[in-house]
């Protein structure tokens, strides 16, 4: 009769979750690993900075005898603007309001598109026709259009940014949600729970949804850097954020406007707003790869 084998004779391999494997696959992607860490950068200081009293200069004191200084002069660490303000000071503030817009639309697009999406894919049928050919209308309307419109009626108010950003963003989302659900409202652990006499709300928001999480992230992270771009070129051309306000996308505009005399105004704005851009990218193509389900049989 053979011995009995010992606790410390098998090998017990530990399970892993989801999050926890993906997480791994993304650490190998060193540029993902890499635009994240930068990212975070960029978001800590330019939200953390402004907070600490003495560090920055007032990003609207000008300082006429100081004006087109190049960096490294007169205190200015990456020069002065054509009023005097230190450059430096504006693009960490300018950042707090692209960044801002980004992280708050994104948000909003996230909370309506996951919703339209799911109950139009879990009730199905016409109110899912109905509901698709809404979104393709809206996908025709004219966005540039719709924003000078709202802002010739309401003025120049940053809260308008995100209503106008807010109004398109979200379509592509309600579509990724939905084709998830239409493939997941038919397997065997949604029947289940419709035997259990769930109510359908409690069938898409705690059973369905969890399940579409992979990609409603990667778009997440695709959908900042969309929004923050978008935020810059309604900026650059005077519908977004206003003097003496300023946002990445406005101090751009300033620069190119004197991009021949003060070649740093343009510079700079556009190294701190293209580096985050392309860091967010990273992320999403690194996070796309991680949460690839096949990606855990390799």
């Amino acid at each position: 009769m053979p011995d009995p084998i010992s606790a410390n004779q098998v090998a017990i391999e530990s399970g892993t979750s989801l999050g926890k494997d993906a997480w791994l696959r993304l650490k190998k992607n060193k540029f993902a690993v890499l635009g994240l860490f930068f990212f975070i950068f960029v978001t800590l200081l330019c939200f953390i900075t402004p907070l600490i009293p003495g560090l920055l200069a007032d990003p609207d004191s000008t300082d006429l005898p100081n004006r087109g200084l190049p960096p490294g002069e007169g205190g200015f660490l990456m020069g002065s603007d054509s009023l005097g303000r230190d450059l430096f000071s504006r693009i960490i503030y300018g950042g707090r309001v692209s960044l801002g817009v980004g992280f708050l639309a994104t948000l909003v697009s996230l909370t309506i598109g996951t919703v339209y999406g799911s109950v139009s894919a879990y009730v199905g049928g016409r109110t899912d026709s109905i509901m698709m050919r809404i979104v393709d209308i809206l996908y025709a309307l004219p966005f540039m259009i719709i924003v000078i419109i709202l802002t010739t009626f309401f003025g120049n108010e940053l809260w308008l940014l995100f209503l106008a950003i807010g109004a398109v963003e979200w379509l592509t989302m309600s579509r990724i949600v939905r084709g998830q659900v239409l493939s997941l409202k038919k397997q065997e652990f949604v029947e289940a729970a419709r035997s259990l006499g769930l109510s359908h709300a409690n069938i898409i928001f705690r059973h369905i949804l969890p399940n579409t999480v992979g990609p409603v992230i990667v778009y997440t992270t695709l959908t900042v850097p969309a929004v923050m771009l978008l935020e810059s070129v309604l900026s650059f051309l005077g519908l977004g954020v206003q003097p003496p306000a300023a946002s990445w996308g406005s101090l751009i505009k300033e620069g190119a406007d004197h991009m021949r005399t003060s070649p740093w105004l343009l510079a700079f704005p556009s190294l701190f707003f293209s580096l985050s851009i392309f860091s967010l990218n990273a992320v999403g193509d690194g996070l796309r790869d991680a949460l690839d389900v096949r990606a855990s049989k390799d």
